[in-house]
């Protein structure tokens, strides 16, 4: 097997403007297929050039020619469409959050098993070469100890009547939707998990999902984290690392893509300030890496193991939220 036989879940967004541009422009990977539950899909078939569209996912399944399935549809769908693309034996890469739950979740990876196929969640911003320097120079030890970690994702939702991100019942809300990420990179860069959570949500008083949550963790290493998430502020996506004789700011974190790929390090140290660009295609990358674990048997960067453990925190954020009370990550 030289090139990876892609079929897409879905005429999402992220799908047609993200991941199946960067499925062309990867190496070792094509796109063979879309579905989409009515005959639009046609036409999406014939914008992006894709040879064959099928108007049920069903179908789309039952295609052997395909070895991998991308799936981007709304959080509520993601269990359901991954156990259904293993049983038939589809490599499946999907979107975050993996699920509603971490139950949800040991169930997705424990079927992937069972089935032999390779699982991903599509943390595409891990994939960029910034966070593996950001690590490096904590190592090096120019920051010093670290004391504190921050980080901020939001953007301001317009449109809000009938987005998906605001019915709490197909997983709405800022935390599953973007502080994710922010959980995320945090047990990543710290190479530490959370053990535990204090949290503050704006809920909106329709929907019931939260607007905003603001989230205070403490690491197993001691080091604690102050996170913010957001439907409701300006476009952030970004952290910092905060030392005894430096700090290091990433301000194009999760989306280097709209900084024309350009991941941006900044150092401060000893009153002095540099900043690294570093380049890299997150889509692309993404691709490549799940194509070349499939093809290779290798195990993908991002482990099912990982995606139960991010699941397990946002639950407690979420708890957390609720009750006011802090809460002790198992």
């Amino acid at each position: 097997m030289d090139k990876i036989k892609w079929g897409i879940l879905s005429t999402a967004h992220i799908a047609r403007t993200q991941l199946i541009p960067a499925i062309l422009r990867a190496d070792q990977a094509e796109v063979v297929a879309i579905a989409s539950r009515g005959s639009k899909v046609h036409d999406v078939a014939a914008e992006l050039q894709i040879a064959k569209a099928y108007e049920s996912y069903e179908e789309l399944l039952d295609d052997a020619e395909i070895d991998a399935v991308y799936i981007p549809l709304p959080n509520h769908l993601h269990k359901e469409w991954v156990l259904k693309a293993a049983q038939k034996g589809k490599h499946v890469l999907c979107e975050k959050p993996i699920a509603l739950s971490a139950h949800e979740a040991e169930e997705i990876v424990q079927t992937c098993e069972e089935h032999g196929v390779k699982f991903m969640e599509a943390f595409m911003y891990q994939l960029h070469p910034q966070h593996q320097r950001v690590r490096e120079i904590i190592k090096s030890g120019e920051i010093g100890e670290v004391k504190l970690f921050k980080s901020s994702h939001s953007f301001f939702l317009e449109d809000r009547e009938g987005d998906i991100r605001m019915k709490k019942e197909m997983g709405g809300g800022a935390l599953y939707d973007v502080g994710c990420y922010s959980l995320h990179v945090l047990r990543s860069v710290l190479q530490s998990e959370p053990v535990q959570v204090r949290g503050i949500g704006q809920i909106d008083s329709q929907t019931g999902v939260d607007l905003s949550s603001f989230l205070h963790l403490e690491m197993a290493n001691g080091i604690p984290a102050v996170i913010d998430c957001s439907f409701d502020m300006v476009g952030r996506n970004e952290y910092e690392v905060v030392g005894t004789k430096g700090s290091i700011k990433v301000p194009y974190a999760f989306r280097p893509d709209i900084n024309g790929g350009i991941g941006n390090v900044v150092v401060h140290h000893n009153g002095m300030t540099r900043e690294e660009r570093i380049p890299g295609d997150i889509y692309r990358l993404e691709v490549e890496h799940f194509s070349q674990a499939i093809i290779n048997d290798l195990q993908p960067v991002q482990t099912g193991a990982s995606s139960i453990q991010n699941m397990r925190v946002i639950e407690a954020c979420y708890k957390a939220i609720q009750t006011g009370d802090k809460v002790i990550i198992q």
